[in-house]
Parts: C-alpha cells; structure tokens; sequence
C-alpha cells in the first residue's frame, strides 16, 4: 500500500525547525510497519533529521553553514534574487531534499534524541511544500 500526500507548510523564518509533530498530524493514515519518504520540493530549503533536544544545536547549524557559506560573495553570480538566494541552493544540496525513516508499528523509529527539520535558507522562504510518501 502506497499513501501519499501534498502538505503546504506555515511559514517559517530562516532557521532550522522542528517539524516532526507537524509530519505526525499530517499522516494519520500511516498504519503498520513500512517507510516514509518525506521530500521538499525546493531548491532554497531542506530536510534533514538531527537533535531535537537541545535548542542550541539549531542555533550552530545556522552558525556553522552561514561561515561555510557566506553571503555576499564577489564571485557568486546567481544573485537575481537576492543576497541569499545562491548560498541558500548550495546549503540545500549539502543537507538534501528528502529523507526517510522507517515506521515500525505506526510509529516513526526515530531514535531517542532525533527529530525531523525544515531547514529554511531563505530570510524570506514563504509557504514550502513537502510531498509525504509511506510504502509499507
């Protein structure tokens, strides 16, 4: 059995988010043992699964990309949109688009301290849309 579905997401601010609960509520349908595939369907923002214990782990992913890739580059030339447009691209294909995580009695198998994030690379990255998928 496949479901899938299209969600909309609120807006978020730049930043690395939480939004596993938000997945939850969203995939009810997920019922016995299989995989979700959760997918972003952007170029400026990615998904990923890290800590979601301690806040200040969000706070260094933003730290440690921002030194890793820095806006306002002379050579950057995909600046059209902005100063954080082409920095905002290279961090998505370095964190990626999808993930999946295997459900095991209709439950995410998540370990202990792992969440799900929307990484929002954009200062003004609007709606996302996500595209959830579970196969079991």
């Amino acid at each position: 059995m496949i479901i899938q579905k299209e969600i909309i997401l609120p807006v978020f601010k730049r930043g690395y988010h939480l939004i596993t609960d938000l997945i939850l509520s969203e995939i009810s349908e997920m019922k016995g043992n299989g995989i979700l595939n959760i997918f972003i369907k952007h170029t400026s923002a990615g998904i990923t699964i890290n800590e979601n214990a301690d806040y200040t782990v969000r706070e260094d992913f933003e730290s440690v990309f921002n030194h890793l890739i820095p806006e306002n580059q002379t050579y950057y030339k995909h600046t059209f949109e902005g100063v954080d447009d082409l920095p905002a691209h290279i961090k998505t294909s370095i964190i990626g688009n999808s993930v999946n995580i295997p459900v095991t009695d209709s439950y995410l198998n998540l370990g202990t301290w792992q969440g799900i994030y929307l990484c929002e690379f954009r200062n003004r990255g609007g709606h996302r849309k996500l595209v959830l998928t579970f196969y079991s």
